[in-house]
Order: C-alpha cells, then structure tokens, then sequence
C-alpha cells in the first residue's frame, strides 16, 4: 500500500514538474511503470494528467501575477519577447492550450495564457485534453512495446 502510494506520488510530481519551468521526465516515468505491469494504467494516466495539469496551473498563476514584475529591471524576459508571445497566442487563441503538452513550448504557452487573462475553466479543459490524450497515448505506446518486447 505505501509502495503503492509512493509510486504513484513520484509520478505525480514527476508530471507537475514536467509542467512548471522546471526539468522533468514525466513520460520516461509513466512509460517505465505501465511496462513493468505491476499498476493499473488507467490509474497512472489519471495521476500524470492531474499532476501535469495542475504544474501547468501554476504557471498559469504566474501568468497573472506577471503584469505586477515585467518591468522590473530584474525580469527575465524582454519587453519585445513578452510582446511576441502575447501576440502568438492572441494569434492562435484557445485553442493553442491543447498543445500545452509540448516540449519547450508547452510552458510558456501555459503562462501567457495567464498573462492574457485566459478564463481559469476554458484553460483546465483544454488543458487537460491535450495533457490526458498525450499521457494515454505514451501509455498506449508503453503497454503495447512491453507486450511485443515479453516484459508485462
């Protein structure tokens, strides 16, 4: 049981940091615990996507509080990039939230979202759609190599 509940508390904070601006492997971890067989994959897609969504809820947090710190000398992005991004996801609109599961730009689409103000339940769902199919798809992909390779 605590084996159980340390395994899936990894994964959870594997997927929240993948999320944040901070490194992480969230996909290596998921697909190393459906190969070994020994959880429900249903479960560990649930854990990633709430863990993955709720990073991506941070930065959208810091998103809005962004407004307060961007011109602060110390900020670290430029007045030009912050623009061109405001200006990208204006661009694209909402609908760039489903590809928040995308390495290096996943991030910052996330936060911009918040620094433009995006509604907090548009930004969950579509969120956790793009987050939830990406998850159940590397799981997908996990469980069918460990059946073709003989290790579930």
């Amino acid at each position: 049981m605590i084996a159980s509940m340390l395994v899936y508390g990894g994964l959870f904070l594997s997927a929240f940091t993948s999320a944040t601006l901070l490194p992480g492997s969230s996909e290596a971890v998921l697909a190393a615990l459906v190969g070994a067989g020994n959880h429900d994959v249903r479960l560990l897609v649930l854990v990633a996507t709430l863990g993955n969504v709720a990073g991506s809820l941070v930065n959208w947090l810091l998103g809005i509080a962004i407004e307060r710190f961007r011109h602060a000398r110390w900020f670290p992005v430029s007045e030009r990039d912050y623009q061109r991004a405001c200006a990208w996801f204006s661009r694209f609109g909402l609908w760039a939230l489903l590809f928040a599961w995308l390495p290096v730009i996943g991030d910052p689409i996330t936060l911009v979202a918040g620094a433009m103000r995006v509604r907090f339940l548009p930004f969950i769902i579509l969120v956790t759609l793009g987050k939830a199919a990406r998850y159940a798809m590397v799981a997908g992909a996990a469980g069918w190599l460990a059946g073709v390779f003989g290790l579930a």
